[in-house]
């Protein structure tokens, strides 16, 4: 009865009813999407390869995770939001180096608008860059129609328009809608794989290819990897700090104590989606080269989800973006000032500079723990597969992280909303009192 009346509740505000009922009408055109096969491609040959090919299909099966099956079935949002992600981080890491694009996003909103607008022209070059590789790869397998310049360019054409149309829903969503918008999008694309899984598990089990208990071990397996994701999301390291007593007009008010909570993984599940959008790019040449030269055949083994080198970067690229991106987000020094500025101080500890140094330690540690939290729980999954060869799905360790990253993000989201109405929380209950 109390989840029912908060689902209840959600739908009595109606800022975050519109909010909900926006992202769930982009999702619905998303998916819409993803069932409109590009012309020229020989869709039933390419699902038998997908099933049956190793080594390099292994490679594609790994992109066909983040798109909902769009791989396989070569539709009009097979790259997803991918290149634009991947042209985001770009962006940031020249935002970060280059002085130019520096003073860029100094100047406010206007400089904003024109570094998204670079950002935007790098997401069309990476989209050209993935449908030429991916091209290459169906016509080097036998896989197209009635292969040549015809079916190259309708077919590069097909999937920039699908891939700018993909970006600019996700725009919309972060703009009107909840939680980010390229988030919501590769969640959709991941979850809408779910029942195929089921489907294929049970079917596995049928036909004799695993045991029961290997099945049920499965589904405990990822079920343990689950709730260590959520306990390790709510994790957090609370800093107490101590305000000065201050006079307001007349009245002297007494020092108030509080704290600031730092969490485990202050940065969600970007890095995550960051390091699997990156790990994107060296696939695609790998399979572009390896199609293109026989000498190269044997190149995609060392990328496969089992293989050393695929989860050893998966592990350094969460690592560095963690780092990377809680740099972007966290500023000490902004900390500090800010704390200062308020009246507030860290008992033992003068404010200034010896708090930003504080700051910067806690945040340097903090991260590094996440940063390995997200790195271990990431190539974890990966190696089930390794245990159990006959595997009815992939379901890598990022995807699994970004599922449960954004559901739990738009979650806390959507609970934000309720309690600033006075609703009791969506994710907890007995924390808000009625309306007062």
């Amino acid at each position: 009865m109390i989840v029912v009346k908060s689902f209840k509740n959600i739908f009595n505000i109606p800022e975050l009813r519109r909010k909900i009922l926006f992202t769930l009408g982009v999702l619905i055109v998303f998916r819409l999407g993803t069932i409109l096969p590009i012309v020229g491609v020989n869709i039933k040959l390419l699902a038998e390869y997908m099933k049956q090919a190793t080594n390099l299909g292994s490679l594609f099966k790994y992109l066909d995770t983040f798109s909902g099956s769009n791989f396989e079935r070569c539709t009009l949002f097979s790259l997803g939001i991918s290149p634009n992600i991947t042209a985001s981080i770009m962006m940031q890491l020249l935002g970060m180096s280059v002085p130019s694009f520096e003073r860029l996003l100094k100047e406010g909103e206007f400089g904003r608008k024109i570094f998204n607008q670079y950002t935007r022209y790098l997401t069309l070059v990476l989209s050209v860059f993935y449908s030429v590789s991916y091209a290459t790869f169906l016509e080097s397998q036998n896989l197209v129609l009635t292969p040549g310049w015809g079916f190259r360019a309708m077919f590069i054409l097909s999937m920039v328009t699908g891939s700018m149309f993909v970006m600019w829903l996700g725009e919309q969503i972060s703009i009107y809608g909840i939680g980010n918008g390229a988030s919501m999008i590769i969640f959709a694309g991941i979850v809408a794989r779910f029942p195929i899984y089921v489907s294929n598990t049970i079917n596995y089990v049928d036909w004799g290819k695993i045991s029961l208990f290997t099945a049920l071990f499965i589904v405990v397996f990822f079920l343990i990897v689950i709730a260590c994701i959520v306990y390790l999301e709510k994790g957090e390291r609370k800093i107490p700090v101590q305000y000065a007593r201050r006079m307001v007009g007349n009245r002297m008010y007494a020092g108030q104590s509080s704290y600031i909570p730092f969490k485990i993984n202050a940065v969600g599940v970007m890095p995550v989606i960051f390091a699997s959008s990156m790990l994107q790019i060296p696939m695609y040449i790998v399979g572009m080269l390896s199609s293109k030269f026989p000498v190269l055949k044997a190149l995609p083994d060392y990328f496969l989800p089992t293989g050393i080198m695929y989860n050893a970067m998966v592990f350094v690229l969460i690592m560095f973006f963690t780092f990377f991106y809680t740099a972007l987000i966290f500023d000490p020094e902004k900390l500090s000032q800010d704390m200062k500025k308020g009246g507030g101080f860290i008992p033992g500890i003068r404010p200034g500079r010896r708090t930003e140094q504080f700051f910067d330690y806690i945040l340097t540690r903090l991260g590094l723990l996440g940063a390995l939290y997200l790195g271990v729980l990431a190539i974890i999954p990966n190696a089930l597969m390794i245990m159990i060869p006959a595997m009815p799905f992939y379901l890598g360790g990022t995807a699994l992280l970004i599922v449960v990253g954004v559901a739990s993000e738009s979650a806390a989201q959507i609970e934000s909303y309720l309690i600033e109405h006075r609703y009791e929380g969506f994710l907890s209950t007995g924390r808000i009192k009625g309306r007062q």
